[in-house]
């Protein structure tokens, strides 16, 4: 075994048990908004509790509660063991913890109370914005700082994925939210029209790309190798992926504003990056996929390589359908339908979700002590597997049957030239895919109860039914780049 005191585990702890956390909490309001739109009552004619207030809670919540403690608890973690040294800054370190926590506590309450400034994924008002790009910086500040007194000269590419996720989180945030303050709790943007817009899409299509992909790539690329306990299967293509992706993300924004009042050019320069995107992301895909060569049958006894194989499936469908989705006369169809719903929510819950939860299965254990992958209970993982797995395909097949279904009649016309339906018709027509999705997300929320509950006995020392370190073992020497780690 690996002497993990060499290490500063105690913050990373934290992070991991906020991520456990948040992703009840931020889960939990989701599969409630979800209900809100099947049975409209919920929001129990309570304005904080309205549908309008909960959503932008629920992204926040999932996106940068439960995504971004996932983000820092592995990025702080393997920095440490790829680079064979503790955090330069520990205390610092536990200023990121406490100053994102508040984050996350000024979210929680301002948004239920209508404290918006109506900006998707930028919601949060002026002084909660400043208090992300402080803690950001900080955490930037950990992050580079372990780096550079790191004992191993090479810097592992997953590294690379983290300080990619850093430095575009910090530009993108910053130049996204400048604003004029009138108030404590208002604000409004500098910029105006179209132009807002622009920059909205530049900054909300590149949180997906920095935040919800480079971030998470650089986990696949760490745990997918330790788990399997084998090579990454091509060191040159992820490289290749790196600075491909980076390079091409930042352009594919405006695919988002298609037929809007942003110059047609900017639309198809939006289009044509979409779809080079393909490419890079189809590579690490594969190459994250095809590290099991040779190991393929670990997907029989290994839960947790079963979350991660599959969230990388997820990406790459959810890779598939984005660009897809960008070219002008498939987006005609799927604008503003619940086809984008579907499209959000399989990276979300199967890429995102699923490789986070992979990654925290391996992880808790050695926080607290034991063997890589020595949960409470192995086939309670397996049973959280089956839920999520399960839970995200009903959820996203709802959604693109309601997208296609929504788009068909909206563009549906007589033969005057009159429009067949109502957009009430097209509502009333959605009713059975959002009992689906509200089904398909209660049983994927199901799952997460019961990670929780695994991660709570994990903690307490408590082994179920099956010896774990003997049913999962992990190799103490670390495959990503055959340094001891």
């Amino acid at each position: 075994m690996i002497d993990e005191s060499k290490y500063d585990l105690r913050v990373i702890k934290y992070f991991a048990i906020a991520t456990i956390v948040w992703g009840v909490v931020g889960m939990g309001v989701g599969l409630l908004i979800a209900g809100q739109l099947a049975w409209p009552a919920l929001n129990f004619d309570t304005p904080w509790l309205s549908y309008g207030r909960l959503r932008p809670l629920h992204t926040n919540a999932v996106i940068f509660a439960f995504g971004g403690c996932a983000l820092m608890a592995s990025a702080l973690y393997i920095v440490q063991r790829t680079c064979n040294t503790r955090l330069a800054t520990p205390k610092l370190a536990w200023f990121v913890f406490w100053g994102w926590q508040a984050v996350i506590v000024s979210a929680a309450i301002t948004l239920p109370l209508g404290i918006t400034s109506s900006k998707e994924y930028a919601e949060l008002e002026w002084p909660i914005d400043i208090l992300i790009a402080i803690v950001w910086v900080a955490f930037g500040i950990v992050f580079f700082c372990t780096i550079a007194k790191r004992k191993i000269e090479h810097i592992y590419v997953a590294n690379w994925f983290f300080g990619a996720l850093i430095i575009g989180v910090a530009v993108l945030h910053i130049f996204n939210s400048l604003a004029i303050p009138v108030s404590a709790t208002k604000s409004y943007s500098i910029y105006s029209g179209s132009m807002d817009a622009m920059m909205q899409w530049w900054y909300g299509h590149n949180a997906v790309g920095f935040f919800l992909t480079a971030g998470f790539l650089g986990i696949m690329y760490y745990f997918v190798p330790k788990q399997a306990e084998r090579p990454i299967y091509s060191y040159r293509l992820s490289i290749v992926h790196f600075w491909a992706l980076i390079a091409i993300y930042v352009w594919a924004g405006p695919h988002h504003l298609h037929y809007t009042s942003l110059p047609d050019w900017a639309q198809s320069l939006g289009m044509v990056m979409s779809l080079v995107l393909l490419a890079p992301s189809w590579g690490g895909m594969i190459n994250g996929i095809m590290t099991l060569a040779g190991a393929w049958e670990k997907l029989r006894t290994d839960p947790i390589i079963k979350f991660l194989i599959v969230s990388i499936s997820f990406y790459g469908m959810s890779t598939f359908e984005g660009p897809m989705m960008a070219i002008k006369t498939i987006n005609a169809l799927s604008h503003n339908t619940d086809w984008t719903i579907g499209h959000v929510h399989s990276g979300a819950l199967g890429w995102v979700a699923m490789v986070t939860m992979g990654s925290m299965y391996h992880l808790i254990p050695i926080l607290f002590g034991r063997k890589a992958g020595a949960m409470y209970s192995i086939k309670l993982i397996n049973l959280h597997f089956w839920l999520a797995t399960l839970g995200t395909v009903i959820y996203i097949a709802s959604m693109w049957v309601n997208g296609l279904l929504q788009g068909l009649m909206w563009r549906a016309t007589s033969i005057d030239g009159t429009l067949t339906y109502s957009f009430v018709e097209s509502v009333e027509a959605s009713y059975p895919g959002y009992y689906a999705r509200f089904i398909g997300g209660t049983i994927f929320f199901t799952g997460m109860i019961i990670m929780a509950y695994n991660v709570a006995q994990t903690a307490q020392g408590k082994t179920r039914d099956e010896s774990p370190a003997e049913a999962i073992p992990i190799a103490d020497r670390d495959v990503t780049n055959g340094s001891l780690a």
